[in-house]
This record gives structure tokens, C-alpha cells and sequence, in this order.
């Protein structure tokens, strides 16, 4: 079990998140595939990120998704749900799964940004069913289910660990 900024992502969920998440890698013809929350803590990621720093580059993504929702607000729009940036070389794709979690798309001239996008919109609603798992999981009471996780673990266990 994992818990990231308040949620509980538990084995069977990433599991989830990493099948869809290297289904898109696949079909869009990506580099990079990351999901994060919007505190920039990693929840999944597949591909290559190369040389890349991912803890920057989750940390960086959840800046520009604040500082892209400010604009929003400032403007009269409540959020712009993709965003996209375009490089020399690189380019990000990024959209929000139910207003909580960031969904980073890295992709190079093997792909282009309409593939990307179709691919993306088509899993996007898998990636929320997820999600929305999770959410409704932790509003449930994740002291239980962390007592339920603890209580898998035997005396031999912790002597293992610690022994």
C-alpha cells in the first residue's frame, strides 16, 4: 500500500494505473507516460525519460497545472483541463483526471500532438474509473484500511525486517 499526499494507492491500484499508463505509452507512440497528484508526487510512470530528473519533472508539471489554473481563474474559466508545449525536440502533453491527478505525456517526432491526443482522451476515462476507485476508497477511511494493511503483518515479519 502507498499512501501519496492523503490518498491511498494500494498494489492492485498502481497495477491498474501502470496497464493503462504502457497501453498509452504503446498506442500513442510516446516517450514518457507519468501520473501525478497535483502536490507533484509520483504515482506511476513507463517509458524513458532518458537523463530526466523525474521528481523535477513531476514537481515542475504540478507548478505549471498551478500557475495554468490561476490563469484560468483569471480569465472567468474554472480550469483548462489540457495543456501542451511544444519543443525543438520534445513535446508535453498534459490533462487532468478528475481535477486531482496530472496525467504527463512526453513525445518526439515518432508521434504528433493529434495521436497523442486521441490516445489520451480514450484512456482518460479509465484512468478516472481508477482514480475515482481510490478517492472514494480514502473518503471510506484510510485508518482502516492502513489498520487492515498492518494487520497481514506477522511478529516474523517485523523480525525480518527489523531482525
Amino acid at each position: 500500500m502507498m499512501s501519496r499526499t492523503g490518498l491511498v494507492i494500494l498494489e492492485e491500484d498502481h497495477a491498474n494505473f501502470i496497464a493503462v499508463l504502457e497501453e498509452l505509452l504503446e498506442e500513442s507512440n510516446a516517450k514518457f507516460v507519468f501520473l501525478l497528484d497535483k502536490n507533484g508526487q509520483q504515482i506511476a510512470r513507463t517509458g524513458d525519460l532518458g537523463d530526466g530528473d523525474p521528481t523535477a519533472l513531476a514537481s515542475l508539471a504540478a507548478g505549471n497545472v498551478a500557475a495554468t489554473e490561476g490563469l484560468a481563474q483569471l480569465i472567468g474559466e474554472t480550469e483548462f483541463s489540457t495543456l501542451f508545449h511544444e519543443g525543438e525536440k520534445d513535446s508535453l502533453h498534459i490533462s487532468l483526471i478528475s481535477n486531482k491527478i496530472i496525467l504527463l505525456v512526453i513525445f518526439d517526432e515518432h508521434s504528433s500532438l493529434g495521436l497523442v491526443r486521441l490516445r489520451v482522451k480514450q484512456h482518460l476515462k479509465e484512468l478516472a474509473g481508477v482514480v475515482n476507485v481510490v478517492l472514494t476508497r480514502d473518503n471510506g477511511g484510510s485508518a482502516s484500511l492502513t489498520a487492515a494493511a498492518l494487520g497481514d503483518i506477522t511478529d516474523e515479519d517485523i523480525d525480518a525486517l527489523f531482525g
